[in-house]
C-alpha cells in the first residue's frame, strides 16, 4: 500500500516550490491568482472500452483488500499496457504524466549494462514526431522546463518518463500524448544518435565519481554479493557504454519496451475519461512482435558457504578514503518476497514503521547525551525486489569505531529483548496519529504530480495505493493491537535475518579490518536500557509567560487579496491571511534582526553554529528532548535560518497548535536556553564532515562558491575546522544573544486558521515581548561584496583526475528599486544556459548539466550575480571560458531570437502562475512588507516581467551586465594539474 503519508517522515508538501524570485501586488496580484484558475475542464464524452467500469476491481486491486481509492480510474488497453487516470486541480491548470516501464538495470545483461538509462537519453534525442535537437525546445515552447517539468529516471527496476504540463488545455494534452507515444514506441536508434549519446551519459557518471562514488560501489558490492544488484548500477561502466552498438541497444529495447510492461498515470485538471480516450487513441495500437520476456532472476541474499547459522555474518569490507568521514552501516538481509498487498500486511508494516521510530528516538538520545557517535539510524527497506533488509547507520565521533558500535548495538539488543514502556509506545502512536490526521485535512491540496509518483512507486514495490483516509482508518484500526508486546515481536523481526553484512568507511589506513569488523558484529553485547527516554510530562500550561499579554495597535488591509497588516502596541508587525487553499495547514514566518551583517569577519563561524544548534539548545527552561516530548501529538516545526537582511524562524503548523507554535517561537527570543550539548554535536559534525567538500569539484562548489564571489567574506563561507575550534559554547552565548534581543519583528501567517485566534496567540506571545528598537545601521557589518572584474581563482580537489568545473560571475545589483530588471536577468540568463547546454552537453559531450543563476538580493545589500558554472572535464575548462564569452558577445551584438525568447518566458510564465496557488510563494514575496512600501510595488509587475520581453531587452541586459563588465573566473581542478599551476 503505497500513500503520501504512509509514515511521520513520508507526509509531503504540496504547495508547489516557489520560484526564487522576489515579490507583486494590489489588483495585479490578484489577477496573478485568477489566472493559475483560468483553465475549464472539457466536456465528458463517452468512456472508451478500455476503461474499467467503476464497479469492477481494477487490475491494481487484484488479489487486495485494500479499500479501493475511486478517485482513479483505471484501464487496460487490448495490447496489455495497464493506465491509470484522476482529476485533481492541484496546481490549476497543470496535468502530470508518468509512463513506466518495467525494465532497469537489473534487466541487462553483462554486457548491456547502462542500456536502460542508454535508452532513456535516446529516447529524448530523436523519435517518431521529434527530429534531433528538437525535444526540449518543444516542451519549452509548450510551457514546461526541462529537468523539472520534463524529466525521466532510470532505476534499478524501471524507467519512468516524466511531464507535468502546464496550462493543459485539449490541444496541448492531444499533442503531449501524441509526442510521448512517439517517443516510447518509435525512439530513433542508430549509431549517430548512439554515438552522440553516450559521451552525455559518460559526462554525467564522471560528474558522479570520486571517493563518495567509489563507496557507493564497494558497499553495493558488499552488500548485495552474489545478486544482480551488485554490479548492475543503472549508470553502467564506461567499458559497456563505449561499446554500445546500435542493434545492440535496440535489442535491448524490443525485449523490454513492450505495451505489456508499461503502466501509464496521469493526475490533473483534466477530466479523467478523456485522459483515458488520449491513452486509447495513441498507445492503443502499439504492438510488438514475439513473446514478452521473462524477467530475470534478481537473486537473493546468501551467506557464505561454512557460515554459521547461529551466527549468520557474510561478507564484510573497510574501505579507506582519506577525505571521508568515518562511518559505519551494517545490513540483516533477508530474501524479498513478493506480498498481497493486504489490510493485515499493511498493519505489520505500520507496526514495522512504530518499532523503527521507537529505535531511532532512543539512539538519537543517546547521541544527544555523549554517545559515541554522532549520529544513528535504524530503517528497514524492500530493495529493488532483490532483499529485504533492514540497515542500521552511523558517524563513529573519534577511530574508536568499536566503542560507537557497541554503542548502537547495545540500544538495539534493549529493544529486542525487553518491551517498550506503555509511554514509549504511545508516544510514537501520537506522533502518527497527528501525521496521518495530516495527511486527510491536506489530501485535497496534493499535487497530482505527486499522486502520479505514488502510483507508480506502488507499481515499482507490486502494491495498491490508499487514500489517506484509508491509511487513517488502518492504523486507528490496529491501535489495540499495538502492544508493548507485539511491538518486541515486530521489532525482533526486524533484525531476524538469513545474513548479516557490513561496510565501514574509515579515513585512516590500518584502523580496522574485514575480519575485525566481522567479529565486531559477532561479538556479544550487553543490552543496555539507558537510551529508553524516561516517562515525564512537559506540557505549554507549566511553561511559564512570555510577559504581559499586549493589545492591538491597528489592523487594516494589506491591499494585496485578503491579507491584513495587523501592528502590535510593541511595535511588533504581522501578516495574516485566512485561507483554504491548503486546508489543515498553517505556515508561520517570523523575521528578526540583521542576517548575515550582523556578524564581523571574526565571528563567522557562529553563523553555522547558530543554524544548527540555536534552536537544540533550548528556551524557557527546556532542553531538545522536552521540546520533542512537548511536540508529541502536535504539528509543530521550528526551523531556523539566516539570511542576508534578518533571521527567520518557519515552520508547518495547523490550526489547533498556532498558538503554541507562536509561543516556541517568541519564547526562543524572550526565554532562550544555552545547553552546551548541541553547540558541541554541531562542532563535532562540522569538523568531521569539512574535507569530504575537497573530494569533488561539485564539492568545493559547495564550500566555497559563495565566499569566492565576495571577494572571500568568511561569513559566507564554510567554516573550516580551523574556525569551528575556534569557537566555545560561552562565545556562543555572548554572540548570540544580544542578536535574538535585537531589531524589529514581522510575523507572518498564511493558511488554514482562524482570523480571532491568531489574533489571541500573538497577543499572548509576540506582543508580550518589550518593545524592540531597530537595528541601527551603523552597527553592521560591511555589505557582501561584488564579485572581482577580471580576476581569476583556482581551487584544487582531491577527486577524480578526470573531473574540474568552471565558474563565471558577473556582478549586477540588489533591491527592490530595479528589481524589474532583476527579473528579466532570469530571462536573459535561462537563454545563456539553454545556449551553454548546447554547445557543452550536446555538441561536445564536455559536460551534463551547465547551469545559469541569477541571485538579485530583494533587500538592498549588494552582492548580486549572475552565474554560469558547468562541471567538465579538466581539458574543457578553457572551452567553457571560450564558449560563455562567444555566447555573450553574440547575444549583446545581436540578441537571442524571438523563439528563444518565448522557451524561456513561457515556462517562467507557468511556474509563476503555478506558484500562486500555495501560500509559500506569496510569503517569500511579501516577507518584509510590513514596513517596506517597496515589496508591494514591486508585486504589481512580477508575472509581466518574468513573461513578457523581446529580443532587443535581452539584447540591452546582455551589453549592460555581461558583455562591458569582466566576470570573475573560477577553475576547479584536480591537484596536479597544469591549470593548477
Amino acid at each position: 500500500m503505497a500513500a503520501a503519508c504512509a509514515t511521520p517522515d513520508g507526509a509531503n508538501e504540496s504547495v508547489p516550490a516557489t520560484t526564487q524570485a522576489a515579490p507583486e501586488e494590489h489588483g495585479a496580484a490578484q489577477s496573478v491568482a485568477n489566472a493559475a484558475q483560468s483553465n475549464s475542464t472539457p466536456p465528458q464524452a463517452a468512456a472508451p472500452a478500455s476503461l474499467q467500469p467503476v464497479d469492477e476491481t481494477p487490475w491494481l486491486y487484484e488479489g487486495s483488500n485494500i479499500p479501493i481509492d475511486r478517485e482513479w480510474r483505471f484501464g487496460v488497453l487490448d495490447n496489455g499496457l495497464r493506465y491509470a487516470t484522476r482529476d485533481n486541480g492541484v496546481p490549476p491548470g497543470q496535468v502530470s504524466i508518468r509512463i513506466r516501464i518495467d525494465a532497469g538495470s537489473l534487466h541487462e545483461e553483462d554486457a548491456e549494462r547502462g542500456y536502460a538509462h542508454l535508452l532513456e537519453h535516446l529516447l529524448f534525442r530523436q523519435s517518431r514526431y521529434l527530429d534531433v535537437g528538437e525535444t526540449i525546445p518543444t516542451w519549452q515552447r509548450l510551457g514546461a522546463t526541462f529537468g523539472n517539468d520534463t524529466n525521466a529516471v532510470t532505476s534499478a527496476t524501471s524507467t519512468v518518463y516524466q511531464l507535468d504540463l502546464p496550462e493543459a488545455d485539449p490541444a496541448k494534452l492531444d499533442e503531449a500524448f501524441r509526442l510521448l507515444s512517439g517517443m516510447v514506441q518509435a525512439p530513433v536508434i542508430n549509431q549517430t544518435n548512439v554515438a552522440a549519446e553516450v559521451p552525455i551519459v559518460l559526462a554525467e557518471k564522471r560528474e558522479r565519481g570520486g571517493p563518495g562514488e567509489r563507496v557507493a560501489t564497494e558497499s553495493r558490492d558488499t552488500f548485495f554479493k552474489g545478486q544482480r544488484l551488485a554490479v548492475r548500477p543503472p549508470i553502467g561502466t564506461e567499458e559497456t557504454l563505449g561499446a554500445a552498438t546500435a542493434e545492440a541497444v535496440q535489442d535491448f529495447y524490443n525485449r523490454w519496451y513492450r505495451p505489456q510492461e508499461t503502466v501509464i498515470a496521469v493526475a490533473g485538471d483534466a477530466d479523467p475519461v478523456e485522459l483515458a480516450r488520449l491513452i486509447e487513441r495513441y498507445f492503443g495500437d502499439w504492438n510488438v512482435e514475439g513473446e514478452v520476456s521473462d524477467e530475470p532472476d534478481f537473486g537473493d541474499p546468501q551467506a557464505p558457504a561454512g557460515t554459521n547459522p547461529d551466527n549468520p555474518v557474510g561478507e564484510t569490507s573497510v574501505l579507506v578514503e582519506p577525505d571521508l568521514p568515518r562511518s559505519l552501516t551494517y545490513g540483516v538481509m533477508r530474501k524479498w518476497e513478493p506480498v498481497q498487498d493486504t489490510i493485515s500486511y499493511n498493519e505489520g508494516l505500520l507496526m514495522d514503521a512504530l518499532a523503527q521510530s521507537l529505535i531511532n528516538r532512543r539512539l538519537e538520545a543517546r547521541a544527544r547525551g555523549g554517545g559515541d557517535y554522532l549520529y544513528a539510524q535504524v530503517e528497514q527497506e524492500d530493495v529493488s525486489r532483490s532483499t529485504d533488509a533492514t540497515f542500521v547507520s552511523f558517524a563513529p565521533l573519534t577511530e574508536d569505531w568499536q566503542a560507537a558500535l557497541g554503542d548502537v548495538r547495545a540500544v538495539i539488543a534493549d529493544a529486542t529483548t525487553t518491551p517498550p514502556t506503555p509511554e514509549e509506545l504511545q508516544r510514537e502512536i501520537d506522533e502518527f496519529e497527528v501525521a496521518f490526521v495530516a495527511g486527510v485535512e491536506e489530501a485535497a491540496v496534493e499535487p497530482g504530480s505527486q499522486l502520479a509518483n505514488t502510483l507508480i512507486g506502488a507499481i515499482d514495490i507490486r502494491e495498491t495505493v490508499a487514500s489517506a483516509q484509508t491509511v487513517l482508518n488502518i492504523f486507528r484500526g490496529m491501535r489495540e493491537r499495538v502492544t508493548p508486546e507485539a511491538m518486541l515481536e515486530r521489532t525482533q523481526a526486524l533484525f531476524d535475518g538469513e545474513v548479516i553484512r557490513g561496510v565501514y568507511v574509515t579515513p585512516q589506513e590500518g584502523e580496522a579490518t574485514a575480519q575485525g569488523l566481522r567479529d565486531a558484529l559477532l561479538a556479544p553485547v550487553e543490552a543496555d536500557g539507558s537510551a529508553r527516554i524516561a516517562a515525564s510530562t512537559v506540557d505549554f500550561a507549566s511553561l511559564p509567560q512570555i510577559g504581559t499579554p499586549g493589545e492591538v495597535a491597528s489592523a487594516r488591509p494589506l491591499g494585496v487579496l485578503e491579507i491584513e497588516r495587523v501592528e502590535l502596541a510593541n511595535g511588533v508587525t504581522a501578516l495574516l491571511w485566512p485561507n483554504d487553499a491548503e486546508p489543515g495547514r498553517v505556515a508561520v514566518n517570523v523575521h528578526f534582526g540583521a542576517g548575515i551583517r550582523a556578524f564581523e569577519d571574526a565571528q563567522a563561524a557562529y553563523i553555522m553554529l547558530g543554524e544548527s544548534a540555536l534552536i537544540s539548545s533550548g528556551l524557557a527552561g527546556l532542553d531538545q528532548e522536552d521540546l520533542d516530548r512537548l511536540a508529541t501529538g502536535r504539528k509543530l516545526g521550528f526551523n531556523f535560518s539566516v539570511g542576508l537582511s534578518d533571521f527567520t524562524f518557519s515552520a508547518d503548523t495547523r490550526a489547533a497548535d498556532l498558538g503554541d507554535q507562536l509561543y516556541l517561537f517568541a519564547a526562543k527570543l524572550a526565554l532562550p536556553e544555552w545547553d552546551a550539548r548541541p553547540i558541541a554535536r554541531a562542532k563535532a559534525g562540522a569538523r568531521i564532515a569539512y574535507d569530504t567538500y575537497a573530494t569533488s569539484p561539485a564539492g568545493l562548489l559547495n564550500r566555497d562558491l559563495e565566499t569566492l564571489i565576495r571577494g572571500g567574506d568568511p561569513r559566507f563561507a564554510t567554516p573550516s575546522p580551523e574556525m569551528i575550534e575556534g569557537t566555545s559554547a560561552e562565545e556562543f552565548r555572548e554572540v548570540w544573544e544580544p542578536l535574538l534581543k535585537a531589531g524589529e519583528i514581522e510575523v507572518m501567517i498564511f493558511g488554514d486558521f482562524e482570523r480571532d485566534a491568531a489574533i489571541e496567540a500573538l497577543r499572548t506571545s509576540f506582543g508580550a515581548l518589550p518593545p524592540r528598537a531597530p537595528v541601527d545601521p551603523a552597527t553592521l557589518a560591511p555589505r557582501p561584496e561584488a564579485p572581482e572584474a577580471g580576476a581569476r581563482e583556482v581551487l584544487t580537489h582531491r577527486g577524480d583526475d578526470n573531473q574540474a568545473a568552471a565558474v563565471l560571475a558577473w556582478p549586477i545589483g540588489s533591491g527592490t528599486q530595479a528589481i524589474s530588471e532583476g527579473r528579466q536577468l532570469e530571462i536573459l540568463g535561462q537563454i545563456v544556459m539553454n545556449r551553454l547546454f548546447d554547445e557543452m552537453r550536446e555538441r561536445a559531450g564536455a559536460s551534463y548539466a551547465p547551469q545559469v543563476r541569477v541571485d538579485w538580493p530583494v533587500d538592498d545589500v549588494g552582492g548580486g550575480t549572475l552565474i554560469a558554472l558547468a562541471q567538465l572535464r579538466p581539458d574543457d575548462v578553457t572551452a567553457f571560458y571560450a564558449a560563455s564569452e562567444e555566447i555573450v558577445a553574440d547575444l549583446a551584438a545581436n540578441g537571442p531570437t524571438a523563439d528563444e525568447v518565448g522557451r524561456v518566458t513561457e515556462p517562467l510564465r507557468q511556474q509563476i502562475l503555478r506558484a500562486t496557488t500555495g501560500n509559500g510563494f506569496w510569503m517569500w514575496q511579501l516577507r518584509g512588507a510590513t514596513r517596506d512600501a517597496d515589496r508591494l510595488r514591486a508585486i504589481v509587475s512580477l508575472l509581466d516581467d518574468y513573461s513578457q520581453t523581446t529580443p532587443e531587452r535581452m539584447q540591452a541586459l546582455a551589453a549592460k551586465y555581461l558583455a562591458s563588465r569582466e566576470p570573475l573566473e573560477i577553475a576547479i581542478v584536480p591537484e596536479g594539474s597544469d591549470l593548477a599551476r
